[in-house]
């Protein structure tokens, strides 16, 4: 499975007070993220946020056109 890192875009290391290519550094992994879906292994590294991703019954399911009317339903 490729590897995806998940760390800040400021430095090479997961610190980013280190500015561009540090010398000396260790790279801390906090966690490690398998998703097997989409065949990704996710080091997450230093202290960053991530992103929710869409949840098991996203709200676009529930869009429809009326098709007698042509009115949208369930958007709002």
């Amino acid at each position: 499975m490729p590897v995806c890192m998940v760390k800040t875009h400021l430095s090479l290391s997961d610190n980013p007070m280190l500015k561009g290519v540090p010398k000396g550094w260790q790279l801390r992994v906090r966690d490690v993220l398998i998703y097997r879906g989409s065949g990704f292994i996710v080091p997450v590294a230093g202290d960053i946020s991530l992103m929710p991703g869409t949840g098991s019954d996203p709200a676009y399911r529930r869009i429809d056109v009326d098709l007698e009317t042509g009115k949208v339903k369930g958007l709002f």
